[in-house]
């Protein structure tokens, strides 16, 4: 049987981001490597990075995903940009391009700027007048009942018009589920909240800034990234193939797919839902619902729309809900998509639905204007299953719980999918960074 001190699920970036960290929390506590903490880093997968993967074919570099990196935090940005490659390329790009984000909507065959709400001004006049009338008479009676849920806040803070023409549908679309379900924070932070004096002003000065009105994005995808979190890594740090099957909280016993491993705390950013299944702990699981998003990677033969970098559909017509536009990020010759349909968590998912649904999406960017006689050059399709966690009030009751018994025997869950919440990559790096200056206390 092995014993480790740190015994950590899953090779993404929470997972490699904690292994780093923990190892300098010891380096700065005076003990080298040899002499810090013993750490195992299990992945069922044979290869690191969780939904970071990069695909490369014919030329085209795509992620599982579109993900793109958003830092407020500089001293992140830098250790990560000083692991990875720096300078041009042999073709004279950027080895990582820092980007000023160009996001629209597609609304009645036109385009406005992202975020809806900020920019109704740029809408037909007759959507304008609807949308601007029942933002100032919103639901005012209300008075001091707070919202009841996701959907709920949508209309009563911004008004019928403008739910109904883009939050309602695009979130819908989005989660695969109706959003009376969802918690009223669902989306915390990343939520672009406006009141009316917002939206006025941005009629006369345009300020669209959010979270993510800059990112940065390697030339080789977002696997440089990964890379990076690996460099300070011993490799026998990582056991690849290495699926985790049960805990044993009482024992602080893991058996894999492998081997027994005996550990003193246990960092999980597998689902919540699943890592509290292998503890054989009781909880409500119709609390952990989720969606799927099956994401097709597209290279075609020649350029598309220029200067955009991603674009929402609320139209429920159309298949998709986003497309992403990597060959905008470099200025590339030939047109580079990604495509994302969101999917209940049930339902059929197959080859053959997913041969439909490919179909249907080279249809419904025709008809958006999006190609217009372009050949498909090379293509790939990755389902994320789970991709968004649903925070409802159930959901943020359960982690509550669950969270001091998971810790009472030394299991820390992390991430977006540990932790079932809506973050960003930067999030999940702050949060492990945290959890191992607390844990390398007692080192």
């Amino acid at each position: 049987m092995d014993t480790v001190q740190y015994l950590v699920v899953g090779a993404g970036m929470s997972g490699l981001s904690f292994a780093n960290s923990i190892r300098e929390e010891a380096r700065l506590r005076g003990k080298s490597a040899n002499g810090g903490p013993s750490l195992l880093v299990l992945e069922a997968d044979d290869a690191p990075g969780g939904y970071c993967k990069t695909i490369k074919d014919s030329g085209f570099v795509w992620d599982y995903s579109g993900h793109f990196f958003h830092f407020k935090h500089p001293e992140i940005e830098e250790w990560l940009r000083a692991r990875m490659p720096q300078g041009v390329d042999a073709d004279g790009k950027e080895a990582v391009a820092t980007v000023k984000r160009d996001s629209r909507i597609r609304f009645a065959g036109g385009e406005i700027d992202f975020p809806f709400q900020k920019n109704i001004h740029q809408l037909p006049r007759e959507d304008f007048i609807e949308c601007l009338h029942d933002l100032y008479f919103r639901d005012a009676g209300a008075g001091s009942v707070a919202p009841a849920n996701f959907g709920d806040m949508l209309v009563r803070r911004f008004g019928r018009g403008i739910a109904e023409r883009f939050l309602v549908p695009y979130n819908e679309k989005l989660y695969a589920t109706d959003l009376s379900r969802l918690d009223v924070d669902a989306m915390g932070r990343f939520f672009p909240h406006a009141d009316i004096g917002d939206v006025i002003r941005n009629m006369k000065s345009p300020d669209n800034g959010s979270y993510n009105s800059s990112f940065t994005y390697p030339r080789g995808g977002a696997i440089e990234y990964v890379k990076a979190f690996l460099v300070d890594l011993p490799p026998e740090t990582i056991s690849f193939q290495e699926r985790l099957v049960s805990i044993d909280p009482s024992t602080r016993t893991a058996t894999t797919n492998k081997r027994t491993i005996t550990f003193d705390k246990l960092v999980s950013s597998a689902p919540l839902d699943k890592l509290v299944t292998m503890c054989g702990l009781p909880f409500d699981s119709a609390a952990f619902t989720y969606n799927r998003v099956l994401v097709f990677n597209l290279g075609f033969d020649r350029k598309g729309p220029g200067g955009v970098h991603w674009m929402y559909f609320p139209d429920r017509a159309v298949s998709f809900y986003r497309v992403g536009f990597y060959d905008n990020i470099f200025g590339d010759d030939r047109m580079s998509l990604y495509i994302e349909i969101g999917r209940p968590k049930d339902g059929v998912l197959d080859e053959a639905e997913i041969a439909r649904l490919k179909e249907r999406v080279l249809a419904d960017l025709t008809r958006e204007k999006i190609i217009d006689g372009h050949q498909l050059v090379a293509s790939h399709q990755v389902v994320m299953d789970p991709a968004y966690v649903h925070i409802t009030k159930g959901s943020l009751a359960e982690v509550a719980r669950l969270r001091p018994i998971l810790a009472a025997a030394g299991i820390y869950p992390v991430g977006r999918y540990g932790g079932w919440t809506y973050c960003s990559i930067e999030d999940n790096i702050l949060e492990t960074r945290a959890l191992a200056k607390t844990l390398g206390a007692v080192l």
